[in-house]
């Protein structure tokens, strides 16, 4: 098999990866809100957390470093899971669940109501 062949593991984790990571990155260029700011995506265990400066600084006044979203997938499902964070209570709370990445990346980048870009 060409997968055994480059070392990688038949039965590994599909995420984080690369490509993916990418595909975020680019898509986070697109977005409406606080276009002036460049969000880091920091890969977790299934998924990737979106931080950027809080240049509102309604979440930070002093315009640090703030979590902007987690996108998890779920691996038995096939489905993407998008969280927002809940600055208040110091959590992370579900949004919305996708089958393609892309829909999911369409929800963050559009953000009409602000949920994530605050």
């Amino acid at each position: 098999m060409a997968a055994t062949m480059l070392g990688m593991s038949m039965g590994g984790k599909a995420q984080p990866n690369d490509l993916d990571k990418r595909r975020v990155e680019r898509a986070l260029k697109t977005r409406r809100r606080y276009r002036y700011v460049e969000p880091a995506v920091q890969p977790v265990p299934g998924g990737y957390r979106i931080e950027s400066a809080c240049c509102s600084r309604n979440i930070d006044p002093d315009g640090g470093i703030v979590d902007i979203a987690l996108l998890l997938f779920d691996e038995e499902q096939g489905q993407w899971d998008l969280f927002r964070k809940d600055h208040g209570k110091g959590l992370w709370a579900w949004d919305c669940r996708h089958a393609r990445l892309s829909a999911v990346l369409d929800v963050l980048t559009f953000d009409e109501h602000r949920k994530f870009w605050q």
